[in-house]
């Protein structure tokens, strides 16, 4: 069995590359907010001990996630692998994980930070469809202005937080797998097909 690692900041497509991985390879993908949720609506052992720490506002701790991502592992679903989405975030959760499931191969979609703030700060929700646009990518059919709202997280001061955040926690992980030689980067700053087919190369 072995495992395929999806990283990059926020806002680079990680969802949509995701999808065609899965697609391409049949690993199933694993989120911690997933797998999280569903031991929660379970009421798992796990999942209860989970919910104390989420409803005290606290982080979930290193232990619990990999212990979730353990059981995860054990589904008939998962038996070659999974794709891991947002996971792990640090090197000492890559060395932790290291001993549960071995990692293959590395994705890192590469997108520079003021390309990521125009992604994120230009989009603009539909609040009757939930429908997302982009003022310069996707601009909206005329007539519904009235309806486009700016969500709260993507105004440029939360979005350049998170990238500091990003950037002081998770890039690390680029060179730590790196070391191990199975990192590959991708350039994410171009049309998203063409990062798809980027990618889909790597996997054949």
């Amino acid at each position: 069995m072995s495992s395929i690692v999806l990283f990059g900041p926020p806002g680079a497509g990680k969802g949509t590359q995701a999808t065609a991985i899965m697609e391409k390879t049949g690993l199933p993908q694993v989120s911690t907010g997933d797998m999280l949720r569903s031991a929660l609506s379970k009421g798992t052992n796990l999942g209860l001990e989970a919910k104390g720490y989420m409803e005290a506002g606290d982080l979930v701790p290193d232990g619990l996630i990999l212990s979730l991502i353990e059981e995860r592992l054990k589904e008939e679903d998962a038996k070659n692998g999974v794709l891991f989405d947002g996971f792990p975030r640090t090197i000492l959760q890559a060395e932790s994980l290291a001993k549960i499931t071995k990692v293959s191969m590395v994705i890192s979609i590469e997108v520079p930070d003021d390309n990521i703030v125009e992604r994120i700060v230009g989009r603009r929700m539909d609040s009757e469809t939930g429908e997302i646009y982009h003022i310069k990518f996707k601009p909206a059919p005329s007539g519904i202005s009235d309806r486009l709202i700016q969500r709260k997280d993507d105004t440029e001061e939360t979005v350049r937080s998170r990238l500091n955040a990003y950037h002081s926690q998770t890039a690390p992980l680029a060179d730590y797998y790196s070391n191990l030689g199975v990192l590959e980067k991708v350039n994410g700053n171009r049309n998203i097909i063409d990062v798809t087919n980027s990618i889909l190369e790597l996997l054949v």
